[in-house]
């Protein structure tokens, strides 16, 4: 069997799995809006929704490149802090007298860089993702408040004006075209779309499930992994930044820990969405289902009043099982 045969073979078996967690995924969805709808007043309330797609959208642009890593069966442990640098960053541009559009890509830039230098290391240093990852996360997160701290007695926290424009696109107020939903949400949707299709429909997309499915393979059809594990690391780099960015204009300041949450919710969405950490299975559609589940379950547990450490309890307990399910599928057996 060649090697392009085994991808087109993995690709049959992956699609039925991928199709069974998505639908999981959905049926968990209706649960937990029926639920929701049962115990918490107005939680089906077009406001309400407005601010669960706002703060999915979050969530989802950051787990975007966390979902292309674990296709390639790695982890990417720096987005909470490249997320925190980037908010803190762009502030203190903005307070620097930085047009807001050239520092907006300095920051997007510095996002790119630093995942590059994740890929780089990573790839080089095969197996060690997770720990290097890390660690480039918190000298990444030390520089910036070393950076913004100069001049000021508050490390981590910067105050100061936001442009209007950026408090507009992430703001649950805002609106796109006089319609009332805030313009980040069509922005996430415009960037699903155009991620899914080229994962989908190109080669380039779907040499990420070579590369993560069978290395080897994927070398003899002259795949470059070093390039696909590259592409990875900076868009989860730039998208981390992008997070950073519109958190910055949810917020209107800058705090250096806004980004710890994503610590584990972007592992969660890909792992409740179905993709496998251990690479080439799933997709950011997976991811999609998975950001939604998450949303859904943080908006009901805060309308029962539950407090953040409990709420931290249940991701833990609905991953777990999850993942158990997700490893009964005999093609991930296969990988393990």
């Amino acid at each position: 069997m060649t090697a392009t045969d085994r991808f087109k073979g993995a690709g049959v078996i992956g699609g039925i799995a991928l199709s069974r967690s998505v639908l999981l995924g959905i049926a968990l969805l209706a649960v937990l809006t029926a639920a929701g709808y049962v115990l918490v007043p107005g939680f089906v309330s077009f406001t309400n929704i407005r601010s669960m797609l706002l703060l999915a959208a979050f969530l989802g642009l950051a787990s975007l490149g966390q979902t292309l890593c674990a296709l390639l069966g790695s982890i990417d442990m720096s987005i909470p802090f490249v997320i925190g640098s980037a908010n803190i960053l762009l502030a203190s541009l903005f307070n620097w007298g930085v047009p807001p559009v050239f520092a907006c890509l300095i920051v997007f830039t510095g996002g790119i860089i630093v995942g590059v230098v994740n890929g780089v290391l990573s790839f080089r240093l095969q197996g060690q993702a997770l720990i290097l990852t890390l660690g480039v996360g918190f000298a990444v997160v030390g520089a910036s408040q070393i950076l913004t701290s100069i001049g000021s007695v508050y490390a981590g926290n910067v105050l100061g004006e936001v442009p209007e424009w950026l408090r507009q696109v992430s703001s649950i107020a805002g609106t796109t075209f006089g319609l009332p939903v805030p313009p980040i949400v069509l922005i996430w949707i415009f960037v699903a779309v155009i991620i899914v299709a080229i994962m989908s429909k190109t080669p380039f997309g779907r040499s990420f499930y070579a590369v993560g499915g069978n290395r080897r393979a994927a070398s003899r059809i002259l795949i470059s992994e070093f390039r696909v594990w590259t592409v990875a690391y900076a868009v989860s780099g730039a998208m981390s930044a992008v997070t950073g960015m519109t958190l910055l204009g949810f917020s209107g300041g800058g705090f250096v820990g806004v980004g710890d949450p994503y610590l584990f919710t972007t592992v969660a969405a890909v792992v409740i969405g179905g993709t496998s950490l251990l690479g080439g299975w799933g997709g950011y559609g997976s991811t999609i289902v998975g950001t939604l589940v998450l949303t859904i379950l943080t908006s009901l547990l805060v309308g029962l009043g539950l407090s953040y450490a409990m709420q931290q309890a249940v991701f833990g307990l609905l991953v777990v099982p999850m993942v158990a399910l997700y490893a009964r599928s005999p093609d991930l057996r296969d990988q393990i």
